[in-house]
């Protein structure tokens, strides 16, 4: 009997698999990951999100590992570098949203806070898990999305609407979308509440 995954992970990518089975919906606390994937979603914005797995060595290579610090100083130089750089997506907008979201990011730590108690306390510290019969049950953002997106978005973030913010919650683990019969769902029996409180 085959191994019964969510729809979207195309069997044929071991990359994808991996993604799925070890960390999509898997509550993240890492401060570089969850910047990461905050980037990461936002420059999915309009492809797939296989295409920026696919890329994500060249693009953890090219954005210095993720390191804030160091993206936060990035100058015209190092732009036009990842604008030649084909192993990511060479999107003017995003490649800035990216600079812009390291200082913004900056700020937010240099006042005390951190992304992961910053996104982690509009759950409560606990993952919402759901159990949707098929993947037309998930849905694309929710009530929850939208304030988190409007409150990154106050902050200075950039590419943080409320789809974009509700994949970067499934990605972290905020959220578990996994359809029943999945091998990686998790009941939610007494382990959060449904995505739209």
């Amino acid at each position: 009997m085959p191994i019964r995954r969510c729809a979207w992970a195309n069997p044929a990518n071991p990359r994808y698999l991996a993604y799925h089975d070890e960390e999509w919906g898997v509550p993240c606390h890492d401060e570089t990951r969850l910047f990461e994937m905050l980037n990461l979603e936002g420059a999915q914005a309009g492809l797939s999100w296989e295409t920026i797995l696919n890329k994500r060595d060249n693009y953890r290579i090219a954005f210095d590992h993720w390191d804030a610090d160091k993206i936060a100083r990035y100058d015209a130089d190092k732009v036009a570098e990842l604008l030649a750089n084909p192993g990511i997506v060479r999107n003017r907008l995003k490649v800035a949203a990216a600079i812009t979201n390291a200082q913004v990011y900056l700020r937010l730590r240099d006042e005390g806070g951190s992304l992961d108690a910053l996104l982690w306390d509009y759950v409560g510290g606990k993952p919402i898990r759901n159990s949707p019969a098929t993947m037309q049950d998930v849905p694309a953002k929710t009530p929850l999305s939208d304030r988190i997106s409007k409150d990154l978005g106050k902050r200075g973030f950039k590419f943080v609407g409320s789809t974009i913010i509700y994949a970067y919650m499934q990605a972290i683990g905020m959220v578990d979308d996994h359809i029943v019969g999945c091998i990686c769902h998790r009941k939610a029996s007494g382990k959060g509440s449904k995505a739209s409180s």
